[in-house]
């Protein structure tokens, strides 16, 4: 049997997967990684335990499928887009801890950044905001602060990448120090109208362009690893909500797609348009294939499904994630509990680095059941404030209809609540491995084992619908305790 091996490499875990000639997850291995968190708002990843892990899984996923790199027609590649690292060119050796995507160290440099007026600059060449989120200014604070590496920078012996890149370096035996196009575009570095690196923003960044690896399309030759014990070509990269809206097939401008993973991001296909949002969304890259880029606006919530793993690990409440439907459901429906999951900050539409969690509510009564419920319900309100930003930039549709995957969208509580929140149907499809999907497609379409565009688009199948049943009233009330919550979290700076 033939197979695509998809490597999911994300926030919390590494994940392998197999999928059949029919595109069909066969074999999954999975590895927690460690998260570090040296400071408040700070989070790392150690680069060689990511590594290790990868390894771990992909021979732990051939192994369960009793195949040989023979049977592996391409690899696929999907990650955590905007997390940084910079290794050594020769040794291969990481100069420092992975900086992740949630680390808001470099927060300070964003606001001398935004004060010294280069806001307008970076967002027009970038479709990003002046934000720690992206891969930038962390760039920046590494070479600025690990000892050494801003001469060897310099002398041009130092890498930079996001995931994807380290991992292709490390599979072909640092022969190829690429990226696709999706990646490069959350660097805070990436002109993502003319696609390329851009120089003045590495300039002002000062992050010399040498370290930055080359850009391609998503389905491209990233090269070809042997360690799994013969040759098999890499085939496909994209950050992990791009792969997610390959997967969930919005191809056609309009579509729209939410994933509930660590975080959730929704995405909204512009086309061949880049849209220049006006209510603090992103616009960045959809997907680009044969030459062709397509943009999407994206928002991004940096707490969706790490609110459950803070009921589990941070107060123990669960054991399990699929504990807090019934919870929920349980809970006093008299009571209105909001949990502000600002973790790390607020993303989209409020970009507010300094703020942190909050839960409003609380009375004698409110337990667990309750604050499993304010978790759930806290994803749901924060895809409303997204949504309705992107209607603001785009207009609103009367037959939208919203594509979910991700861990959370297996959950019927969380999925029935979102659709009442947002007013608008919730799709969840049969096949909820939408990132890996969308890696695995750009990989095996490329050897020619997959179909194209339009037939794989013809794939994708519907397993639940989940419509609207609350009463506009309850949904407007809910929805108005969650802005003033939010209004009560937000720091002084972004108010």
């Amino acid at each position: 049997m033939t197979f695509v091996l998809a490597i999911d490499q994300g926030t919390t875990s590494s994940r392998a997967i197999l999928f059949d000639a029919r595109m069909r997850p066969a074999f999954v291995s999975q590895q927690e990684i460690t998260q570090y968190f040296p400071q408040s708002g700070w989070v790392e990843h150690d680069a060689e335990e990511i590594w290790v892990s990868v390894l771990t899984t992909v021979r732990d996923v051939m192994k369960k499928a009793d195949c040989g790199p023979a049977d592996i027609a391409s690899v696929g590649i999907t990650n955590q887009r905007e997390t940084t690292l910079i290794w050594d060119k020769v040794t291969g050796k990481p100069v420092h801890n992975a900086i992740v995507w949630q680390d808001r160290r470099t927060a300070p440099f964003c606001d001398e950044l935004r004060l010294a007026g280069h806001t307008e600059m970076v967002t027009t060449k970038t479709g990003l905001m002046i934000d720690a989120y992206f891969s930038g200014t962390k760039v920046n604070w590494i070479l600025q602060n690990v000892e050494g590496t801003r001469t060897k920078a310099d002398r041009g012996e130092l890498l930079f990448g996001t995931i994807d890149s380290y991992l292709i370096w490390k599979m072909t035996d640092g022969k190829s120090h690429l990226t696709d196009a999706t990646n490069a575009a959350r660097t805070m570095l990436y002109d993502i109208s003319k696609g390329q690196w851009d120089a003045q923003i590495c300039d002002l960044l000062n992050v010399p362009i040498k370290m930055l690896p080359q850009v391609l399309d998503c389905s491209a030759d990233f090269g070809v690893t042997a360690i799994f014990g013969g040759q098999i070509p890499i085939s496909g990269v994209a950050g992990d909500q791009q792969a997610a809206t390959i997967g969930q097939a919005c191809f056609a401008t309009g579509m729209l797609k939410s994933t509930y993973g660590t975080g959730c991001f929704a995405l909204l296909n512009t086309g061949k348009t880049l849209v220049k949002s006006k209510n603090r969304l992103l616009g960045t890259i959809a997907y680009q294939l044969n030459g062709q880029t397509i943009y999407a606006l994206e928002g991004s919530i940096f707490i969706a499904g790490a609110v459950v793993q803070w009921l589990r690990d941070g107060l123990g409440l669960i054991s399990e994630a699929h504990e807090t439907a019934v919870m929920a459901e349980a809970a006093d429906k008299t009571q209105s509990l909001y949990i502000v999951p600002a973790f790390t900050g607020l993303g989209a539409p409020y970009w507010d680095a300094e703020c942190r969690g909050a839960i409003f509510g609380l009375s004698r009564n409110s337990g667990p059941n309750e604050l499993a419920k304010a978790a759930l319900q806290s994803v749901g309100y924060q895809t409303r404030d997204l949504l309705a930003a992107m209607q603001k930039d785009m207009g609103s549709s009367k037959n939208a209809v919203l594509r979910v995957d991700g861990g959370m969208a297996a959950s019927d509580w969380a999925m029935q609540f979102l659709a009442d929140i947002l007013g608008m149907p919730v799709d969840r499809p049969q096949v909820l491995e939408t990132t890996a999907l969308g890696a695995a497609w750009l990989a095996g379409m490329r050897v020619g084992v997959y179909p194209d565009q339009e037939t794989f688009a013809k794939t994708w199948a519907l397993e639940q619908r989940f419509d609207a049943n609350m009463i506009e009233e309850e949904r407007d009330t809910l929805y108005a305790g969650w802005k003033d919550a939010v209004r009560r979290t937000l720091s002084k700076r972004s108010k």
